[in-house]
C-alpha cells in the first residue's frame, strides 16, 4: 500500500511590520493625525462647529457635543480591556476593583480629593495622550524585529557579544528619544501654545475649598505665555528634525527601525505642534481628541473583540461578531452622552466621570505590555 502524501505544513503569516493589517492600521493608527487635521480645516467656519443651541440646559454645537461624547465613550473602552478580559482582570484584581471603591468614596466625602483629582486628569491626560503613541511605538518596533532578523552568523562569540551590546545600547536610546519626543511634542505644545489657559484654568477649582495660592498659576501663565510658546515651537521643531536624523544613525547601529513608529510619531509631532501650538481655524481640541479616541477604539476593538464574542457566548454564530461590535461601540457612547448631559454640580456624578478618567489614564499604563506580549 502506497503511502499518502503528506500535506504540507501550515506556513507562519508573514511578518509585515504592521500591528493589525496594512488597512487597519492605516485606518486607525498611522492615518488618523493627518484625517483628523483635514477634518479640523474642513469643519471650521461650519454650522457643525459654529451654531450653538440648547442641550438639556447647556448651549452646545454640533461639533463640542459630538467631541465630548467621543472623549468620554474612548475612556470608558478600558473597562472592556480591563474587566472583561479574564487573564487581564485577574493578574491585578486589586487594582481593578478595591483602589476605584475607594477613590471614589475619597472624592464624595471631600472636596479637597474631588477637586484635586480634577486638576489631576487634566494634566494626567496631556501625559497619557504622549504615552499612548509612545506605546504605539513600543508595538510597531516589536514587529520590525520580526521584519529585520538580526544576524549573528558567521561571528565570533566576542564579536556576537559586542554587537549584541551595542543593539541594546541603541535601543535604550532609542526609547529614550521616543518618550522625550512624545512628551515635548504633545504635552509642551498645549502647556505653552494658543490653548494653554484652557488647561491651567482649572487651577481656578481650587477656589471653592479656599486653596487661593492654586488659582494664581493661570493669570502667571497666561501673563508668560509668549515667551513658553516660541521656546516650545522651536524647540518642538528642532527636536522633530534630530529625530528623524536619529533614526538613520539607530540603523547605522544595526537596530531594527520601524518605519511605521517614525511615520507616527513625526506626522503627530508636527499636527500637535500645528493644532495646539496655534489652535489651528480653532479645532485644536476636536483635532488632537478625535485621532487619540479613534486610535483607542481600534486598538480595543483589534485586541479584545473574539474575547467579548467568547464572553457573551456569541462566537462562531452568524452575527456574532457584528452584534459584539454594535455593544462596543453604542455602550461607550450612551455612557459619552451621559456624560454631556449630566450635571458637574452632582458631586456624586461628576465624581464617577473623574473615576473613568483618572482609571483609564492608568490602567492603560499596564494592560497594554509590550514585554509580556500582551500585545
Amino acid at each position: 500500500m502506497s503511502e499518502q502524501p503528506k500535506a504540507p505544513s501550515p506556513r507562519a503569516p508573514k511578518a509585515t511590520g504592521y500591528i493589525i493589517s496594512p488597512w487597519y492600521d492605516w485606518l486607525f493608527f498611522l492615518g488618523p493625525p493627518l484625517i483628523a487635521l483635514v477634518l479640523g480645516y474642513l469643519l471650521k467656519d461650519t454650522a457643525f462647529s459654529n451654531e450653538s443651541f440648547a442641550w438639556w440646559g447647556w448651549e452646545v454645537t454640533w461639533g463640542s457635543l459630538f467631541l465630548g461624547i467621543f472623549i468620554h465613550a474612548h475612556l470608558v473602552l478600558v473597562f472592556f480591556r480591563s474587566h472583561a478580559n479574564k487573564a487581564i482582570f485577574q493578574t491585578h484584581r486589586l487594582r481593578f476593583l478595591v483602589v476605584p471603591a475607594l477613590l471614589y468614596v475619597a472624592m464624595v466625602t471631600s472636596n479637597y480629593v474631588l477637586y484635586t483629582c480634577s486638576v489631576v486628569a487634566t494634566f494626567w491626560d496631556v501625559y497619557h495622550s504622549g504615552m499612548q503613541t509612545f506605546g504605539f511605538g513600543r508595538i510597531y518596533d516589536s514587529r520590525a524585529a520580526k521584519t529585520q532578523p538580526l544576524v549573528l552568523e558567521g561571528l565570533e562569540a566576542e564579536a556576537r557579544e559586542a554587537k549584541l551590546a551595542a543593539i541594546e545600547k541603541a535601543s535604550a536610546a532609542s526609547r529614550r528619544l521616543d518618550w522625550a519626543l512624545n512628551q515635548l511634542l504633545y504635552a509642551g505644545p498645549i502647556v505653552a501654545g494658543a490653548v494653554m489657559l484652557d488647561h491651567f484654568k482649572d487651577f481656578e477649582e481650587f477656589a471653592a475649598v479656599e486653596l487661593m495660592f492654586f488659582t494664581k498659576i493661570p493669570a502667571w501663565m497666561e501673563g508668560n505665555q509668549r515667551y513658553f510658546t516660541w521656546s516650545i515651537l522651536a524647540a518642538g521643531a528642532g527636536f522633530l528634525a534630530y529625530y528623524v536624523y536619529a533614526q538613520f544613525q539607530l540603523r547605522r547601529e544595526g537596530m531594527a527601525i520601524a518605519w511605521q513608529r517614525v511615520f507616527l510619531y513625526v506626522t503627530t509631532g508636527a499636527v500637535s505642534l500645528f493644532a495646539w501650538g496655534f489652535n489651528s481655524w480653532g479645532e485644536a481640541f476636536f483635532i488632537m481628541n478625535v485621532f487619540h479616541a479613534l486610535q483607542y477604539f481600534g486598538l480595543v476593538w483589534a485586541m479584545e473583540k473574539k474575547n467579548l464574542q467568547e464572553r457573551l457566548g456569541v462566537a462562531g454564530t452568524p452575527l456574532g461578531k457584528y452584534l459584539v461590535l454594535a455593544l462596543f461601540v453604542s455602550v461607550p457612547f450612551l455612557y459619552g452622552t451621559f456624560v454631556q448631559w449630566m450635571d458637574p454640580s452632582i458631586h456624586g456624578l461628576w465624581a464617577v466621570t473623574l473615576l473613568v478618567s483618572l482609571m483609564h489614564f492608568w490602567y492603560d499604563g499596564f494592560v497594554w505590555s509590550v514585554r509580556k506580549k500582551q500585545v
